[in-house]
């Protein structure tokens, strides 16, 4: 599933505008059962009290499942820039020789990596950006495996783990990215909110009017909530964003000299 702000916020409406629909339903069903037996909320209470606290229920724990998905992303983001410097500094232990070709593939590899997360919401440009990367570790690797065993004794263990560490983080941070819940949930997520807006509405047919306050406000704080947890969910695409903490690796890269 790829949102887009515009598409979340489609979304939203579009959630919006059917809880409006379900509720003007619900209420019409609820006056035509009131016009023929008189009563519109026999055995209702355990039913809405069941559908309306599975609701709550899943809204918490989608919203929670997001949260923290997001936060472990910008500690990934923070953790990827410590590797590659950690990286970039034990350059030093290799043979003076054979320091600047691999510092200049440093440099490509971190203008690559700070180039993915750039390109969204444009997927097919951050495919490209990641193919790039991947071939620039190749290369790194390439070079670093000769030179250190050409250097100091301790020139492989220093240097070639810090790669290898900065090479696994960004693949843990691909993998991070696509980690995301079910398509179901969120297609239970929406079924559970119209249904709650039918029953809503089901409740509102003893009034002799529509109540606009409590129909609007019930169907924008849902749909509301819908839109954050989808946001949050997909922090590269929305409004909702982690470009402020790309600056660490921009900061790295910045200082490679």
């Amino acid at each position: 599933m790829n949102f887009t702000a515009l598409s979340g916020g489609l979304l939203a409406g579009f959630l919006f505008l059917a809880l409006l629909g379900m509720i003007e339903l619900g209420r019409r069903l609820g006056i035509s059962k009131r016009t023929r037996h008189g009563t519109v909320s026999e055995g209702l209470g355990a039913v809405e009290g069941a559908v309306f606290g599975l609701l709550g229920l899943l809204i918490a724990f989608t919203f929670s499942g997001a949260a923290s998905r997001f936060d472990s992303r910008r500690g990934l983001i923070v953790e990827e820039a410590n590797d590659i410097g950690t990286a970039w500094l034990r350059i030093d232990v290799l043979p003076t020789e054979a320091q600047p070709a691999l510092r200049d593939k440093f440099r490509e590899y971190t203008d690559a990596r700070i180039a993915v997360y750039r390109a969204f919401p444009d997927i097919a440009a951050a495919r490209d950006q990641l193919a790039r990367a991947n071939a620039i570790q190749t290369e790194i690797w390439a070079l670093a495996v000769p030179a250190a065993q050409a250097g100091h004794a301790s020139a492989p263990m220093l240097l070639l783990p810090a790669i290898n560490s900065m090479f696994d983080i960004a693949n843990t941070r691909m993998w991070a990215a696509l980690t995301h819940p079910p398509p179901v949930i969120f297609v239970l997520l929406i079924s559970l909110s119209l249904c709650c807006g039918l029953f809503a509405g089901y409740g509102m047919a003893a009034a002799p009017h529509r109540n606009w306050l409590y129909m609007m406000g019930f169907s924008l704080v849902l749909s509301g909530a819908v839109f954050v947890i989808v946001d949050i969910e997909f922090p590269r695409l929305g409004l909702i964003r982690l470009d402020s903490f790309d600056k660490a690796i921009v900061d790295v890269r910045e200082s490679m000299k």
